[in-house]
């Protein structure tokens, strides 16, 4: 009589195993069209609030660096205060370093996010 795992082990015994690739079936995805999809949506540069810039001085930084009017960067920077953050440019992933490394140059706390 033969147990169970003899059976097993028989029948792994006339099991073959071969080298030739399989072929998976793959979803039908345009990888081109999800592509440029992904580069379309634009990386944002993100201004947070801390407890060490005055308001004034945050006003005055979004003013020189991004070149915003004065009323556009008070309520950038009230966004900031109230909110926590706020949102100071878009564009391309280098342009958004590019700003985050100059807000961290002017003392903010800066990030960039995907669209």
């Amino acid at each position: 009589m033969t147990t169970r795992c003899e059976t097993a082990l028989n029948q792994c015994e006339n099991i073959r195993v071969t080298s030739t690739p399989v072929e998976l079936d793959r979803p039908d995805v345009d990888f081109e069209a999800d592509q440029a999809q992904a580069t379309d949506r634009p990386w944002t540069t993100v201004v947070w609030n801390d407890p060490v810039n005055l308001m004034s001085y945050v006003t005055y930084v979004f003013q020189t660096y991004f070149g915003y009017p004065k009323t556009k960067a008070q309520k950038l920077m009230m966004d900031v205060h109230h909110r926590g953050k706020a949102t100071v440019a878009h564009g391309s992933r280098e342009e958004m370093e590019r700003d985050v490394s100059a807000m961290h140059g002017y003392g903010l706390w800066a990030t960039l996010q995907r669209g």
